[in-house]
């Protein structure tokens, strides 16, 4: 039996990507026995996968609720720990119970000094985040240089052959999502396109301008092809970006069929939306994850964040930006040139490939 500690908190997009290494570490270790520490709230993400045990849902932000993990776990027998958020409370609870248990520990640690450091077989990963030990420059420099897959980079942290992250969804949870698209969308011939292009607070431009929205669902429904149906997508503080973005298409397109989903669905009820598209037009985002995780057909479009990270598995497109900026994680990097042609045209090369 091994058993193995896994800290992965946040975000909730990076809780499912991270998904990725649990088939190489069974298949490393058959009689493994996986317990997955994550934030309140992402267990839903992890629920239901083959390859973990356990899943304990701690609040990272709390002392006291870290206390009392550590306190619980200190008295567990691992004999690994993945530590794989960089923030001071997390490496100091890897830290603690890599001492407690006798388990070796991987990734984000405390130093000698007390401070967030990182293991040298995690050097791949941290070395281009905050705890670089040559400096943020250097982290940075190296961000930009990297083309290598966030799958491929965790499966070298773990030790493990790379793969696709999984989302495990029961048959009723599937049927329930399908249902509820055909409720939102209608049940017309054409392809069900999911428009997910907001984006949260940290890098506002990851999200597609509001304009190119509609021009996109103008094109898309005058192209010629069965007539799409689209469907917008968001979550809770888009209620203001969706109800303008839905008046635009309308204004732009008004012969196209338009639905709005819920802003309000849970975790995985929305999982189960994304997962009854045909096709999912997204940001780098946590439906872009989603999306993925289920094989879905994508078109992902890319300004400050990474396109290099993001595997789409032959299944999608990325549209990136062609300003000097892109992929540099500035928060007000260009998003200009993510324009309504650009992504119609993926879009259309890859409803071609759903024929």
């Amino acid at each position: 039996m091994s058993r193995l500690l896994v800290i992965k908190t946040g975000a909730l997009g990076d809780v499912l990507r991270t998904t990725s290494i649990l088939p190489g570490l069974a298949e490393r270790s058959p009689a493994l026995e996986l317990t997955w520490v994550t934030a309140t709230g992402a267990g839903p993400l992890l629920a239901g996968h083959p390859h973990v045990a356990e899943i304990i849902e701690v609040d990272p932000k709390s002392p006291e609720a870290l206390g009392h993990l550590e306190a619980s776990l200190g008295d567990r027998s691992f004999d690994r720990i993945l530590s794989l958020d960089d923030e001071e409370p997390l490496c100091r609870l890897a830290s603690a119970l890599a001492e407690r248990t006798g388990a070796t520990p991987t990734g984000a640690v405390l130093g000698p000094d007390g401070r967030p450091a990182y293991t040298d077989d995690a050097a791949c990963w941290f070395g281009m985040g905050l705890l670089c030990r040559e400096g943020l420059a250097e982290a940075d420099r190296r961000k930009l240089a990297n083309r290598r897959t966030h799958a491929e980079l965790l499966a070298e942290v773990a030790g493990v052959r790379p793969d696709r992250p999984h989302l495990e969804l029961e048959a009723e949870e599937r049927a329930a999502g399908a249902a509820r698209a055909v409720a939102l969308a209608g049940p017309g011939p054409g392809p069900l396109i999911g428009l997910n292009t907001g984006a949260g607070g940290r890098w506002t431009t990851k999200a597609m301008r509001v304009e190119e929205v509609a021009g996109l669902a103008a094109l898309l429904a005058g192209s010629g092809t069965a007539a799409p149906r689209l469907l917008l997508l968001g979550g809770p503080d888009e209620v203001e970006r969706n109800g303008d973005l839905a008046a635009r298409i309308r204004a732009a397109a008004p012969g196209v069929t338009l639905a709005e989903a819920p802003l309000d669905l849970e975790l995985r009820e929305f999982a189960a939306l994304v997962g009854a598209l045909d096709l999912l037009v997204t940001s780098d985002s946590l439906a872009l994850h989603m999306g993925v995780a289920q094989a879905r057909r994508v078109v992902a479009f890319f300004a400050p964040t990474s396109p290099h990270e993001i595997d789409l598995f032959g299944r999608g497109e990325k549209v990136v930006s062609t300003a000097s900026d892109a992929g540099s994680y500035r928060r007000d990097a260009d998003n200009g040139s993510i324009t309504a042609e650009r992504v119609a045209a993926a879009v259309q090369r890859q409803l071609a490939e759903l024929r």
